[in-house]
Order: C-alpha cells, then structure tokens, then sequence
C-alpha cells in the first residue's frame, strides 16, 4: 500500500474519483472476503477477550455471507471494561497533551493508510456504496485530526485570566472527566466512533466503545488501529453486545463520567434521563437524530434543488439522520422540479454496493427492511408513490429496496413528523415561503435543512427563520447532507442535540473537559 498513490478522499470529491481509486478499491473487497468467518474479540487492558456467547454477522448485501463470529458482552463484562479505563485514567490524564496529540495522529494516519480495507468491510457490513464508505473512514481520521489540532492550537486550553498583583497567578485549565463511554451507530460505523472516541482520548479521558451490532466488523478495525498506533492499555477499550444488556449497563454505571451516544430521539431521551440519576450531573453528548426539510423557490435552479435532493434523501439508503426526508416545492414550479426529481431518482442502480455502478446497496436489517415494507403500504393506501415503493428481489440476495417518492400525503399524516431512516421522501406544494417555513420548523427536530433560491434576500430570509443547527443552500451535491471537520459542523437543534455545540467545528472537544480555575499566590 505503501507504494500506491494516496487519495484523500472527503464528501465533496466523490463526483469524479481518480480510476485507480476503484481499482484500489476492488482489489480491497477480494482481500477483505478472504478474512471473512474469523471469530473476532472484544479489547480490554490491552489484551484480546472472548464471550462466553457469539452472535454471527452477515451481511445485507448477501445474507449467505457471514462476515464474522462477534462477542456478546454481559454486564459482568461491562464491569470489568470500565474498571480497565478507570484503573489507566489516572496515567493518562496526566500525560503531557503533547504525548496523547503525538499517539492520535498515529491512530489517524494509520486510518487513512488502511483507507481501503476498512471501507471494503464497511460497504459489505452495512450496504454504504464505495465512495461513501471511503469518505467515512477518512472523516473518521480527520475528525481525530481536527480535534489534535484544536488542542494543540489552544495550548490544551490553558489560559491566562487576569490577576490582582503581580503575586497572584491566575489560570483557567480544562481537565479531562476520566471513563468516557461512547455508544455509536451503524450508519457512520467509522465517523461516529472513532470521531468521538478519538476527542475524548486526546482529552485525557479513557475510552469505552461499544458499537451498534450492524457494525462490530468496522469497530475492530478501528481498534486495531488504535492500539497499533499505541494507545496505552486500558485507555481505549472495546466491547460488543446489545444496546439492552452492554449499552444499558454502561450508561447504568457509576464510573462512567460521561457518554457520547448517536441515535433515536426516544433512546437518547431515555439514556440523558437515565444518566441524571446519577451521584450528580455527568455530560451526555447525544445526536438524535432528524426529519430534514429542504425548500424550493420559485426562484431555484431546479436542476440543482432535483439534484441535491435526490442525493441527500437516498445516500446510504436514506440511513443518514441527516438525510433529506421532506421538500417543501412551490406550487408554480412543482411539477417541473417533480419529473426533474423522479428522472435522477430512476437512474439510480440498486444492488451490490461494492460494484462501481451501484450507488444504492441494502437497508441495515431485517427490521429496517420491514419498516420499508410498511410505511410503503400506509404511504401507498393515503398518498401517491410518483417512484419506487416496492422490494427489490433481483438486485441481490439481500435487503434491497427501491427509492421512494411520494406525493400528496395529507398535512396531517404522521410520516411528514415520523423519521422513517430509510430511502423514501415526500413531496408537497406551498403557496407562499412563510407557510413552507412553518410546515419545515413544525417538527421536534432540527438537525440539518436545505434551501434552493437563486435570490440573495430570499436566502437571508431563510437563513435567520429555519430552525436547524446544519444548513445548506444552492448545494446540488447534497440539499441537507456532505459535512466534514473544519469545512462543515455538524450539531442539531432542538431534539437533534443535547448541548448546541457540533461535531467537527470549534467548540466539540471542549464538551468531553471541565474547567478548573486556578489561583497561586506567591
């Protein structure tokens, strides 16, 4: 690998890649199928630990394929993960910033060096296509450099405060909590937990990770490379299991001092209420996820809002919490933004993600599929499906799904506020841009939104009144989705966010710190 040209690969160069980056890429899915039926372990203390119970991982692309054996960890397990990290916090907090920004890099670039074998793992574990499962593993290595950045360039947030004479010395330092958790999903297996985990080690806390079961294969990997870059025992430690007996036992856990969770608004309400009940406040750093609406003007490019939307509410098979569920049109451009909209729509290729030509692969699961199954069914029975709504059985032996336009859905209807986290997106008309913006904040959500106008006040407008912590305007590559570390944040709203402040931008590795002001007299 260390003679092959280097991509560096984000969101926004996906459109036109380099040839030899599929030619990688190719080569990289033979090598990881080669590897597949391993039972893998769990990672405490720097030593490898097996279950006494495994759980099999197929995969959605072709549920013939077991990927691998995996771990089911028990509370008993839990117990002894967290005292692993709480036993090397101590060592570790303590260590110079220098020293842990030193090791993190190593972690990051040992990422992007096996770029193309983790992606090749992440496409057939959970569906991505190839570019998109490139781009999260490398966001995943970026999201650990920009937070080495951040305290490197803050001098790990040391500062100055003013004194009253020249014999008192007064600072404010920010320390790291010491055993921070952090519960990940399946759709971003790479980002959304080396990410976070990756923030709170170069903070000084220890780690304990466990992943979604979609997405165990990924998380080892990204162990792996945090041990090899030399990561100290016990400061990073990985666990598999069920949310029900693992996640719930971590975030149960008095030595936990903090957690960072992505996922359901229902589940991270549960776990932020749990959390509280604890000897006394502790931080919890939940993304909840999102029912993301894009408005289009009169005044749009409409092949760029058609463009954008389709991108955004059908990558990764609509499993983004950041995907595009819901347009608001105006009614004097509708239809034309409509067939525009369904034309793009009906070229996509469904199928094998790992094949150049599909840009579509699978839903996660059996329960996803089914969900599919159903909200089709309602959406069929009380609007109309203009594109799609029906199960693909011969794109492969898995769970292949069309994309799903529907219009004329009544304003009442649950599924314009439901987030279905799944590849279907409705469709309505507005009179005016004040009733498109009530109907687009009217949601317990708000995560990410789109605007398409070529009118710079129209835009003003709609960026002071849109209720959403990500926006986006005029974006053909992605109406609602496509952040990045230091280009686009990402951090929502309402009851997308727990603390206001966002992945990848200026104010996240603080969250996993607390401040201490410091007075010394001489």
């Amino acid at each position: 690998m260390s003679e092959r040209k280097k991509f560096k690969v984000t969101y926004s160069t996906l459109a036109s890649p380099d040839p030899l980056l599929h030619e990688y890429f190719d080569e990289a899915v033979e090598e990881a199928k080669a590897g597949f039926g391993k039972t893998f372990p769990m990672f405490i203390n720097g030593e490898e630990r097996t279950a006494e119970k495994q759980f099999e991982k197929r995969s959605p692309v072709n549920l013939d394929m077991v990927m691998g054996h995996l771990q089911y960890g028990t509370e008993k397990d839990v117990n002894d993960w967290v005292a692993a990290a709480k036993a090397a916090f101590p060592a570790w907090g303590i260590l110079p910033w220098q020293e842990r920004v030193a090791i993190m890099r190593k972690a990051a670039d040992l990422i992007s060096e096996r770029l193309f074998h983790m992606a090749a793992v992440m496409s057939l574990e959970i569906g991505k296509n190839r570019l998109e499962a490139l781009g999260d593993v490398e966001e995943t290595a970026d999201l650990i450099r920009y937070n080495c950045d951040a305290i490197e360039q803050n001098d790990n947030f040391n500062r100055p405060l003013l004194s009253e004479s020249d014999k008192h010395h007064n600072r404010s330092v920010l320390k790291p909590y010491g055993v921070w958790a952090v519960i990940s999903p399946f759709n971003f297996p790479g980002a959304l937990a080396g990410g976070p985990a990756g923030a709170a080690l170069v903070a000084g806390n220890c780690v304990v990770l466990k992943p979604a079961t979609d997405t165990p294969y990924t998380a080892w990997l990204l162990t792996e490379c945090f041990r090899d870059a030399g990561v100290p025992a016990g400061v990073f430690n990985f666990l598999t299991g069920s949310g029900r007996v693992v996640g719930q036992t971590l975030v149960d856990h008095p030595d936990v001092d903090g957690i960072t969770f992505t996922g359901s608004y229902d589940v991270c309400m549960n776990i932020l209420r749990s959390f509280a009940h604890g000897r006394y406040p502790r931080p919890v750093i939940a993304e909840m996820g999102g029912k993301n609406p894009t408005i289009v003007s009169k005044k749009a490019d409409l092949d760029k809002a058609a463009m954008g939307v389709m991108r955004s509410a059908f990558g990764l098979q609509g499993q983004k919490c950041s995907a595009c569920s819901r347009v608001y049109v105006d009614k004097d451009v509708k239809d034309e933004f409509m067939t525009k909209l369904v034309d793009l729509t009906s070229q996509i290729k469904v199928g094998d993600p790992t094949k150049k030509e599909n840009w579509m692969g699978p839903v996660a699961n059996k329960g996803a599929f089914n969900d599919y199954k159903e909200f089709v069914a309602d959406l069929r029975e009380h609007g109309d499906i203009v594109y799609g709504g029906q199960v693909l059985e011969d794109a492969g032996n898995g769970y292949f799904v069309a994309p799903t336009i529907v219009d004329n859905l009544p304003e009442d209807h649950r599924l314009w506020k439901h987030e279905m986290f799944l590849p279907i997106v409705t469709v309505a008309g507005y009179e005016d841009l004040n009733e498109a913006m009530e109907k687009a904040n009217d949601v317990e959500y708000g995560l990410t939104a789109g605007f398409f106008s070529e009118d710079d006040e129209e835009v003003e407008w709609w960026l002071d009144n849109i209720e959403a912590g990500v926006l986006y305007v005029n974006r053909a590559s992605g109406a609602t989705t496509g952040a990045w570390p230091g280009y686009q944040s990402f951090g929502g709203w309402k009851g997308s966010g727990s603390t206001g402040k966002a992945a990848g931008s200026f104010y996240y590795i603080q969250q996993y710190m607390k401040e201490q002001s410091q007075t010394v007299v001489d």
